[in-house]
This record gives structure tokens, C-alpha cells and sequence, in this order.
């Protein structure tokens, strides 16, 4: 009788420490799929991406803003071979001339073990301002790999004037 307790309290402590965790971690996995939906819609080319590439993170909402110094930050989904793997975060700090703020969704696909690896050991981070695609009908059929890397973004509202310089981290956690 006191193992069923043990074993009944236990229980309600990992599903009550999954569910915490993970209400946040829902909403960005519905929003990531509503974006990977909108941008099959959008560019049915993006779906040779999806089925080719050794994996993909999707952050549904990155927020920017700035004047003269910048920062954004977001959340996203890391898929391989279809199915969701591990969450992720992108900060951004950059400099240079830049006003106004905008938020965007952002998809970055990885060619290779190679560059999947280096995004999941969180080794990988862009610096420079990275070359994307602005996704609209039709533009993922001229879009090639870059280093192990294919990003596109998709504007979701804000102004901003931006010429500046710096650089995105990420971080990535394996689901459990």
C-alpha cells in the first residue's frame, strides 16, 4: 500500500512538472504548425524542404526591435524526419543604422548531419545578416543551400528600417 502511494505521489509530481513545462512549449508547437501550413500554402515548393532536409526549426513569432543597437528574440519548434524533437530559442543583438520594430516568422532548414548536428549541440549561430528569403509564391524554387543552411522569413507586421550588423545564437532543448 505505501509503494501505491510513493508511486501515486511520484507520478503526480512528473505530470504536473510536464505539464508546466510544457504549457508554454504548446502554444509555440500550434503556432509553428499554423506557420508550417501557411507556408505550404504560400509556396507549395517550401514542402521540398520539408520532406528533403535532415531537420528544420520553425519559430512562428520572432520579435525585433531597435534604434540603433537591436535585439529580437524568439521560440521555435526543431523538427527531423517529420516529427518534433526539441524546442528551441533564437536571440539576435545587432548595430547599426536601425529604427522601429517588427516581428517575423522564421524556418531554417539544415541540409546535412553536419549542420543539423552543430544546430543541436548548440554550436550554431549566424553572424553577419544571413542571407533569407522573404517566402512569397514561387520563391523557394530558386533558394540553395548555403553552408548546410536554407532560411526563409515571412514578415508578420511592424516598420522597421535596418542596416545593421551582428548576430543570431540558438539554443536547443531535446523533448523528453
Amino acid at each position: 500500500m505505501k509503494t501505491n502511494k510513493i508511486m501515486l505521489i511520484t507520478m503526480l509530481f512528473i505530470s504536473v512538472g510536464l505539464f508546466a513545462q510544457s504549457k508554454k512549449d504548446n502554444k509555440v508547437i500550434a503556432a509553428a504548425d499554423q506557420v508550417k501550413s501557411t507556408l505550404i500554402q504560400k509556396d507549395a515548393g517550401i514542402q521540398k524542404f520539408i520532406d528533403n532536409s535532415k531537420g528544420y526549426v520553425i519559430f512562428p513569432k520572432v520579435g525585433k526591435g531597435g534604434f540603433i543597437v537591436g535585439a529580437a528574440s524568439g521560440n521555435g519548434v526543431v523538427y527531423q524526419n517529420g516529427q518534433r524533437i526539441g524546442m528551441a530559442d533564437v536571440k539576435k543583438l545587432d548595430i547599426g543604422l536601425q529604427a522601429g520594430g517588427k516581428t517575423f516568422s522564421e524556418i531554417i532548414f539544415f541540409q546535412d548531419d553536419t549542420s543539423f548536428n552543430r544546430f543541436k549541440d548548440d554550436d550554431f549561430e549566424f553572424t553577419g545578416n544571413v542571407s533569407a528569403v522573404m517566402l512569397k509564391s514561387g520563391a523557394s524554387a530558386d533558394v540553395q543551400y548555403r553552408e548546410g543552411v536554407a532560411v526563409f522569413v515571412v514578415p508578420i507586421a511592424g516598420l522597421m528600417v535596418d542596416v545593421s550588423v551582428g548576430g543570431q545564437k540558438f539554443e536547443y532543448t531535446p523533448m523528453n
